[in-house]
C-alpha cells in the first residue's frame, strides 16, 4: 500500500528538517518506532500486528499482513496530513513492483526507465549485445580527450548525464551493470570517445535485457541472507588500485551490493580480497542489526563466501597477520568478528562467485550465470 503526502514542506534544508521532525513526532505518537539501522524506516509492533513503513520524502509505503491495521494507520495519518491513497504499490521511485502470489514472489523492474533513457540518448533503436562491457576491456586515462578538437567534440556529448542516468539504475535494480557504471564514472571529468563508446555498449546491453527483473522468492537456503565478496587485484591501470565488490542476497534476490575502487593500493591478491571481505562484513553486520529490529531472531553466524583461501586464512588465524601488518588497524576488525563467531568465512570456487561480475568485465557465459545468481531473471 502506498500513500503520498499532498503538501509536504521540504526543499530548503531547514524546511526539510521541520518536515522530518513533524512526521517523526506523529509516527511516534501512533506507536511507531524509528529503526536505528535506517532512519527512513519505521516499524509498529503490538499485539501480534507488525507494520513496516519506509518513507522517502513525501512517499510512504506500508507493509503488513493485516489490511485493517494499514487502513487504521492511514486514517490516523489523515487527521494530521493531507494524503493521497495510491492503493496497492505498483510503482515506487521509478520501479515497477509486481507480485506472483502463487509463487510467493515479488519482482522489481525498471523497464520503462531503461526505455526512456535509451530514447533520451538516441539509442532507442540500438542492437542488443550480451555483456555490460566488452570482455577484458580496460579503460584508462590514456583514452581521455587531449587535443582541442577532441575536447570540443566531447563537450557536445552528454557523457555526465548518461553516467548519472545509468548510476540510478545500477544502484536500484541492476547490480549486473554496477561494475561497468563505476568504471565509466571514473572518467567524468574528462572522458574520451573510447569511454563514450563503452557507454553506448552498455546501452546496447540494456536494450537486450530491459525486460529483466530482480526477483525475490523463497529459496532452500537455511541462512537469513547470503553474502559474497570478491576483488580484482590491481585492476585500475592508472592508480594500481583494486576493484572490490560484495553482494548480499535475501532469499533469491540481491538486496545490497557494491562495486568500487579500494581506498589503498593492495600489495597482493590476498590483501585485495581481504579488504573486500572487510567491506562485505560491515554490510553483513548492518543486515543483522536491521533484521533484528524487524523482529527476526538472528542467532547463527553469518557466512561470508570468498574465493581466496589465503584471505580466509588471514581472517581466521592471527599468526598469518604478519604478512599484512602494514594495513590500517581498522582492517583487523574482520578478524575480531570471525573470532567472536559472528562471521564465518567460507571458500567457494570462482565459478560460483557472483560478486565476480562486480569487479571486472566478463564473457557472456559468466555474465548470464552470475546475473541469474543475483536474482535477475526474465
Amino acid at each position: 500500500m502506498s500513500v503520498c503526502f499532498t503538501s509536504p514542506i521540504y526543499g530548503l534544508k531547514q524546511a526539510g528538517r521541520q518536515w522530518n521532525k513533524k512526521i517523526h513526532n506523529v509516527l511516534e505518537s501512533m506507536g511507531f518506532k524509528r529503526l536505528e539501522s535506517d532512519h527512513s524506516l519505521y516499524i509498529y509492533s503490538k499485539d501480534g500486528v507488525r507494520i513496516i513503513m519506509p518513507i522517502w520524502v513525501d512517499d510512504i509505503t506500508l507493509t503488513s499482513d493485516s489490511q485493517s491495521s494499514i487502513d487504521n494507520v492511514i486514517k490516523q495519518l489523515s487527521s494530521h496530513f493531507k494524503l493521497r491513497d495510491l492503493g496497492s504499490t505498483s510503482y515506487l521511485l521509478g520501479m515497477e513492483i509486481t507480485r506472483n502470489r502463487s509463487q510467493h514472489s515479488i519482482s522489481l523492474s525498471q523497464r520503462q526507465y531503461i526505455i526512456d533513457i535509451l530514447d533520451r540518448f538516441g539509442m532507442g533503436d540500438c542492437k542488443p549485445v550480451v555483456t555490460p562491457m566488452e570482455p577484458g576491456l580496460q579503460l584508462s586515462k590514456d583514452m581521455e580527450a587531449t587535443t582541442e578538437e577532441e575536447i570540443a567534440e566531447m563537450r557536445s556529448i552528454p557523457y555526465l548525464n548518461a553516467v548519472g542516468a545509468l548510476m540510478y539504475l545500477a544502484t536500484n535494480t541492476r547490480p549486473d551493470i554496477s561494475y561497468a557504471v563505476g568504471v565509466l564514472a571514473r572518467f567524468n571529468s574528462n572522458p574520451g570517445m573510447a569511454h563514450w563508446k563503452a557507454i553506448k555498449h552498455l546501452f546496447c546491453y540494456l536494450q537486450g535485457t530491459k525486460d529483466k527483473k530482480l526477483v525475490y522468492r523463497p529459496d532452500n537456503s537455511k541462512e537469513l541472507f547470503t553474502s559474497y565478496a570478491d576483488a580484482d587485484h590491481g585492476g585500475d591501470k592508472n592508480s594500481g588500485k583494486s576493484t572490490g565488490g560484495y553482494l548480499i542476497k535475501y532469499a533469491s534476490g540481491a538486496v545490497s551490493w557494491s562495486s568500487k575502487l579500494q581506498p589503498l593500493v593492495a600489495l597482493s591478491t590476498t590483501e585485495a580480497e581481504y579488504i573486500a571481505a572487510v567491506e562485505a562484513g560491515k554490510e553483513m553486520i548492518w543486515m543483522r542489526q536491521l533484521l533484528t529490529e524487524f523482529g527476526i531472531q538472528v542467532k547463527d553466524a553469518s557466512i561470508l563466501r570468498m574465493d581466496n583461501q589465503s584471505a580466509i586464512s588471514v581472517s581466521k588465524n592471527p599468526e598469518h597477520h604478519g604478512r599484512m601488518k602494514h594495513l590500517d588497524l581498522r582492517y583487523y576488525w574482520l578478524r575480531d568478528q570471525v573470532t567472536l563467531g559472528v562471521i564465518i568465512p567460507l571458500f567457494v570456487p570462482s565459478e560460483e562467485m557472483p560478486a565476480d561480475l562486480l569487479t571486472k568485465s566478463l564473457c557472456r557465459v559468466k555474465v548470464e550465470k552470475f546475473r541469474k545468481m543475483m536474482g535477475i531473471e526474465p
